[in-house]
């Protein structure tokens, strides 16, 4: 790969990343998409750690954005703490278990049918929380029955099309929480899981290495390196622009024009795969 196609394709992926993370429209279904539309690959090789190090851009924007809330954390009594650890632990046993099963999933052939029914999904919850959220008179604080239903959603999440940020949030709103409350406590939810990922494919490219298997380590090359770090500061810096529009639009619960977006990426999902294109 050469350095200007190294920087544009990291590029892409950095913006859509950073872009997609919080926004409730599903990063990994973007990326997904776009691999098949674009024809390169992030899920395997040099790309596949450039993809790992995007997410890792948007991690230091949520830390940026959220660092008080991050110290707040390990203060006493330790329960929001407590709360965040027990809300990533469904996603975390999933990705560990089903992870390579549903990556085959949707890389196999009925993988864009597959995300056309995701990002409907997502549309549809959009909607439902939408409507609930602009019924609600009297929210109550953040407790510990919102933070299971988000946990749960999390792992639900893993799917591509099914939006993290979207369905942790559809879930803290229906089940009563303050909406702001909601969205902090998301973008919190998703350092763990980030982070968590980065050091699984880290370990994994380590143990490669370590076993003369190909690794992310061996097939990564120069232009490739130059690539990432332009992904990286652009997925950290539309990350960045993200979660400061997200916290501002959770607050009107105007979700609808995400549920249109949506749905128009599904239909053009239903198309591709009825034509047979990707």
């Amino acid at each position: 790969m050469g350095f200007w196609e190294a920087i544009w394709k990291s590029s892409v992926l950095g913006a859509v990343q950073g872009l997609t993370e919080f926004l409730p429209v599903s990063s990994s279904g973007h990326l997904t998409l776009l691999q098949k539309l674009l024809g390169f690959d992030t899920a395997g090789g040099a790309m596949t750690f450039i993809n790992i190090m995007m997410h890792l851009g948007t991690l230091i924007a949520v830390v940026i954005v959220f660092w008080k809330d991050i110290v707040a954390l390990f203060r006493k009594p330790f329960k929001m703490l407590l709360m965040l650890i027990v809300a990533t632990i469904p996603a975390g046993i999933i990705g560990l278990l089903f992870s390579d099963e549903i990556d085959a999933l949707f890389a196999g052939e009925t993988g864009l049918l597959y995300l056309a029914l995701c990002f409907a999904l997502t549309a549809l919850m959009l909607l439902v929380c939408e409507f609930i959220a602009k019924r609600q008179k009297h929210p109550k604080p953040l407790g510990w029955g919102n933070t299971v239903s988000m946990g749960l959603m999390q792992a639900v999440a893993l799917f591509p099309g099914i939006s993290r940020s979207g369905s942790t949030i559809v879930a803290g709103t229906v089940t009563g929480a303050k909406r702001e409350e909601v969205a902090r406590f998301s973008f919190l939810m998703s350092i763990p899981v980030i982070l968590g990922s980065f050091l699984v494919e880290i370990a994994s490219g380590v143990k490669d290495v370590v076993t003369d298997q190909p690794s992310y380590f061996t097939a990564i090359a120069a232009p490739e390196i130059v690539g990432m770090v332009f992904g990286v500061v652009l997925s950290m810096v539309f990350g960045f622009i993200a979660i400061k529009w997200m916290m501002k639009i959770i607050q009107k619960a105007n979700y609808m024009w995400f549920s249109v977006y949506l749905l128009c990426l599904s239909l053009g999902c239903f198309w591709l795969n009825a034509l047979g294109l990707y």
